[in-house]
């Protein structure tokens, strides 16, 4: 009995370890199921509560639309061209004694630029000044005749009177006639003297000291243009001919030179000139500006982009031009209302000028709108604004 009491014993314990172990793997099964709905319960609500928050402000940089004065400018493009142009001649003919400028030198009305050899044109003037001498004295002396002959009275024939008078007559004749031989001479020997006949720059010497030159040669012998001031003809379409002509009737419009790519400013003038009639082949006029040209910035023969001032807007509505978006439906801007959330507003568009444009429908003074970041919103958007620095580097 002993013995089969000893063998049933493990048998009740292996059971109780088989079930404890079934328990004890229920539990953690238990737990983790519960632990894995816990999870999913928590996730489910951190959903819910992400869900029902409102999505986070897109950053944007916001301005407001402003009423301002804009000066509307008409693009152009133009040439530079000399106020006046002389090619200085010779009016006589002889050797060039003396060239008395530089090559490029500034010169002033009157100053000396080059001497021809006056010594012929002195012998004929002072030829011409013996003869007019001579006959002075014949004059003279015909004078006396005739007064001679009038005292004789009877004695004398009236032919003999009358041949006197004749001869005072024409000697007086031969003496006018002299003195203009004289001022004939004169003029020559001073056109041997060749002076600058207005104020400017000088150009290259056409002809050195030592050569001949002729009054009949259309060389000449140096190119002076005067460039203070200096012009600039430029050309402009004729549907804008009604604006120009109507600025000019208040006054001379301003106008701005810039160098060919448009970056840099020349200087500034005024409009002084419209073509009388339109070019029909390309559809524009003519105008000319005029420069004072103090610091030589403009040079003839320069090619430079213009604007003309045609009319001031006054009191428009503007905003910046980075407001301004194309849609499929036309120019649209981001606006933003009171709840700041961007809206989609379609607009019209004027004169762009300065950074700014001109809106004529769609934005009023004050309203504010987005003018950079605008690639991150759409209808309803909650934006906040930010610097311009951080719009910038977006």
């Amino acid at each position: 009995m002993d013995s089969t009491t000893s063998r049933v014993k493990p048998k009740k314990s292996g059971s109780k370890l088989f079930l404890a172990t079934v328990i004890l793997a229920a539990g953690v099964g238990g737990y983790a199921y519960w632990q894995h709905m816990e999870t999913q319960r928590q996730a489910q609500e951190a959903a819910a509560r992400a869900a029902a928050a409102p999505p986070p402000a897109v950053p944007v940089t916001i301005a407001k639309a402003a009423k301002s004065d804009v000066r509307v400018f008409l693009p152009g493009l133009g040439t530079v061209q000399a106020l006046t142009t002389v090619t200085v001649r010779s009016r006589v003919d002889g050797e060039i004694h003396k060239i008395a400028y530089k090559e490029g030198q500034f010169v002033n009305k009157g100053d000396l630029l080059a001497q021809i050899d006056p010594r012929p044109f002195q012998a004929a003037l002072e030829q011409a000044t013996a003869k007019k001498s001579q006959d002075q004295a014949n004059l003279a002396n015909a004078q006396l005749d005739l007064v001679r002959y009038q005292k004789l009275g009877q004695f004398a024939s009236g032919q003999q009177l009358d041949t006197q008078k004749s001869t005072v007559n024409q000697l007086t004749a031969q003496i006018a006639a002299d003195q203009a031989a004289i001022d004939a001479a004169q003029t020559q020997l001073d056109y041997t003297t060749i002076r600058a006949p207005l104020t400017g720059k000088t150009g290259f010497t056409l002809v050195d000291e030592g050569n001949m030159v002729s009054a009949a040669g259309q060389s000449g012998i140096v190119v002076i243009q005067q460039m203070q001031p200096i012009t600039v003809v430029f050309t402009e379409p004729e549907r804008y001919l009604g604006d120009i002509n109507a600025a000019m009737r208040e006054g001379e419009p301003l106008v701005e030179a810039y160098t060919a790519d448009g970056k840099k400013k020349l200087a500034e003038g005024v409009l002084t000139l419209v073509d009388n009639q339109v070019d029909v082949a390309t559809g524009s006029i003519h105008v000319r500006a005029t420069f004072d040209n103090k610091d030589d910035a403009l040079w003839p023969g320069l090619s430079v982009t213009t604007r003309l001032l045609a009319k001031t807007l006054q009191g428009v509505v503007t905003v910046p031009d980075g407001t301004i978006q194309h849609g499929p439906n036309g120019l649209f801007a981001f606006v933003v209302d009171d709840q700041s959330k961007a809206q989609v507003q379609p607009i019209e568009i004027g004169q762009s000028e300065g950074g700014a444009t001109v809106v004529t429908k769609g934005i009023a003074e004050g309203q504010s709108v987005v003018t950079a970041g605008q690639y991150r919103l759409q209808r309803g958007t909650l934006v906040s604004n930010q610097e311009v620095a951080d719009s910038s580097s977006q």
